[in-house]
């Protein structure tokens, strides 16, 4: 397996989206994205998803020349349009939009429209943490794969939710997560193991658990009814908790700033029609309720007694969220991000299709 350095994956995005006609700086913004997202382990996310991206391209719905604008300012919030673009650039310019307002009025809401994929949620609420304030990301999807509890089909996405807190001696708390139980790509990876499905991943027509890996991946990716459960699982386990998380991110990152619902956009979308995704982002000064010195050191406090806790196994120390991203982090700097053979053959043909050179390049040289 190719262990690409992360200069060489930013080289790569920046190869085929200008390649596309993404201007230079849009798609340097893009780039950075997509290498944060793949250093910090979340590769369903980062490079990986540059074939999704080409087939919206070639299919005439990615506008990838059109920047970024803005269509509504108001004290300290506004909106901005993605213009039918990637949602990479867009997002970057409305995160750190909120962080400025947020800077003036101790608060900064900014949502979005008429975008597409944005990559990981985390990757925004990490620019509110780095500038020294508290982030919230949600967005709205293109999939539909969430079975809410009680429905016998699905209706929902992924529908994440990311959250951002500045430490001072500890790293930030960063937290990312799909309001699905797992992702369908999971699922997927189980069947061509030929391993059972957990209870809970998959649920039928009834609302029954599926572990049949054979059936689960019917369910997921063939049938209309059935499909991934909301986080939580089985209703016994709290999977409404899920199901309303998902729903508040899609109110806040979709209905809220007028982009679509899935469900609904799927009915009616011609080929070449946009996906008209919505992004939520917000910053918070601490600063606005208590000095932000304090605020800092009692979240290391907190954090460090989380750091304290009895690990049930020794050698799994308890972390906080957004720090095994950051292992992994430090770990993929120096021997390189996994690329396995069939996204390599992909990327290779992404960039033969787009006109540009192949530039992924092993980190042990």
């Amino acid at each position: 397996m190719l262990h690409a350095t992360a200069a060489s994956i930013h080289a790569q995005a920046m190869a085929v989206l200008t390649a596309w006609g993404m201007p230079e700086d849009m798609a340097r913004t893009t780039a950075d994205i997509m290498v944060e997202t793949d250093l910090t382990g979340i590769d369903s996310h980062g490079i990986s998803m540059l074939p999704s991206y080409e087939e919206l391209y070639r299919k005439g719905q990615l506008r990838v020349a059109a920047r970024p604008r803005v269509l509504r300012e108001h004290g300290a919030t506004a909106l901005l349009s993605g213009e039918d673009g990637l949602g990479h650039p867009v997002s970057v310019q409305a995160m750190n939009l909120a962080v400025d307002l947020a800077a003036d009025h101790g608060v900064g809401v900014v949502g979005v429209v008429n975008s597409h994929h944005f990559g990981a949620a985390g990757a925004y609420a990490r620019i509110a943490s780095r500038r020294g304030m508290i982030g919230l990301v949600t967005s709205s999807t293109r999939g539909v794969i969430m079975v809410p509890t009680g429905a016998a089909e699905p209706v929902l996405g992924t529908n994440p939710i990311a959250f951002s807190a500045p430490a001072r001696r500890n790293r930030d708390v960063v937290l990312d997560m799909a309001t699905t139980t797992v992702a369908g790509n999971k699922v997927r990876v189980m069947g061509l193991k030929g391993k059972d499905i957990p209870p809970g991943w998959v649920l039928d027509e009834k609302g029954d658990a599926v572990t049949d890996p054979a059936r689960a991946n019917a369910y997921v990716f063939q049938e209309k009814l059935g499909g991934i459960s909301p986080l939580g699982g089985t209703g016994l386990m709290g999977s409404h908790k899920g199901y309303g998380l998902a729903l508040l991110a899609h109110i806040l990152g979709g209905t809220l700033v007028g982009a679509s619902f899935s469900p609904i956009r799927n009915r009616t979308q011609k080929g070449d029609a946009p996906n008209n995704i919505g992004h939520f982002f917000l910053a918070l000064a601490p600063g606005v309720f208590r000095d932000e010195a304090d605020f800092a050191n009692d979240l290391d406090d907190a954090i460090d007694v989380l750091h304290a806790a009895q690990p049930a196994d020794p050698a799994q120390p308890v972390l906080i969220p957004g720090e095994p991203e950051e292992i992994e982090r430090a770990h993929r700097e120096q021997h390189g991000v996994p690329i396995t053979p069939a996204l390599e053959a992909q990327l290779r043909d992404v960039a033969r299709g787009a006109n540009a050179p192949f530039l992924l390049e092993p980190a042990d040289g």
